[in-house]
């Protein structure tokens, strides 16, 4: 059985390491972070802090957005993605699924989190699954709002794959 976790399209760009898993993993994405790659390829603003890196991040979210503008693909996601949180996927070598979930921004939290902070959250909550995340603002602010979700610095994400800490194991006094 795969681990499941929820995370957002540009972060399967930057960190190739989650294509490449040691277990079989499903991700979560909410929909709006795939129409989001675009927004990013066409960005001036430095994706990554070197011009090698960056150009061969842009690429592959170039390959990702492709991928997801295919006719087929696109029919899948226009189809499948019409209630909220329904869901359709997409399986890839090495035991990766990505399910990519309509969510609704509900502004739950007005201005403390952005529409996709907020939805990955939502998604986080009602699957019950972790997040993962590269943003250290984003996860002091889950903290100090006490946000009932479990994530994981994307540094940890073989701890969190391979071991982890279960939701149960949170909830024990």
């Amino acid at each position: 059985m795969s681990k499941q976790f929820v995370t957002e399209a540009i972060m399967l760009a930057i960190y190739g390491e989650l294509m490449s898993p040691s277990l079989p993993v499903e991700y979560l994405i909410p929909a709006s972070t795939i129409y989001e790659l675009d927004e990013f390829i066409q960005s001036p603003e430095p994706i990554m802090p070197y011009s090698g890196d960056d150009q061969y991040v842009r690429k592959i979210m170039q390959e990702m957005s492709q991928f997801f503008h295919d006719p087929f693909n696109r029919k899948r996601l226009e189809k499948g993605l019409i209630a909220p949180w329904s869901k359709v996927p997409f399986t890839f070598p090495n035991g990766v699924t990505l399910t990519i979930i309509k969510v609704e921004d509900n502004a739950m939290w007005g201005e403390i989190f952005d529409p996709v902070e907020t939805q990955l959250l939502l998604t986080s909550m009602r699957f019950e699954v972790p997040l993962i995340t590269d943003q250290p603002d984003y996860q002091d602010r889950i903290l100090e709002y006490i946000v009932p979700v479990q994530f994981y610095d994307v540094d940890d994400f073989e701890f969190a794959l391979e071991q982890g800490i279960s939701l149960s194991e949170l909830k024990e006094p």
